[in-house]
């Protein structure tokens, strides 16, 4: 009879925690529309539109060997190769050392743009690897990029 009682109890606590988190998520999270657009999806005026799509020039950048302390930036310039406005909703560094710097507006296709990645080198000593993943309405909607370098302390 003990472990009945446990069991519904532990089952109302179950319920009552989702319900809770339930709530949560669909008070804090809302999907953009402009995420999840493809070509199966897309369509404007009733006819189907295309995909926006990154073309970088380079996604990788080697800063080479920095001393302890400096900042760097890089820019990291792409074209949208795509038939669509491309808009880029989130970048976000792999660390706080990692500090991107996105446009916020859309980007035509054909158009060009960058996306500036500063590293802080300070307390960081040995071989950096640090990524940047970018969240937009393509297709894959991640895209990484990345930068490397070498802290050494004078």
């Amino acid at each position: 009879m003990n472990n009945i009682c446990i069991s519904v109890l532990l089952l109302l606590l179950l319920l009552m925690s989702c319900d809770d988190m339930a709530k949560k998520v669909d008070r804090n999270e809302q999907l953009s529309t402009d995420l999840i657009m493809n070509s199966k999806t897309a369509q404007e005026n009733g006819k189907e539109i295309g995909m926006p799509a990154f073309n970088f020039e380079k996604e990788e950048h080697d800063f080479g060997i920095l001393i302890d302390g400096e900042k760097v930036t890089y820019s990291f310039r792409f074209t949208n190769s795509g038939d669509a406005p491309l808009i880029i909703s989130n970048a976000k560094g792999s660390c706080g050392c990692t500090v991107p710097n996105y446009p916020k507006e859309p980007i035509a296709p054909g158009a060009s743009a960058s996306i500036d990645v500063t590293f802080d080198s300070k307390g960081r000593t040995g071989k950096q690897s640090k990524a940047v993943t970018l969240t937009a309405n393509t297709n894959p909607n991640r895209k990484v990029i990345s930068i490397h370098s070498e802290v050494i302390t004078e």
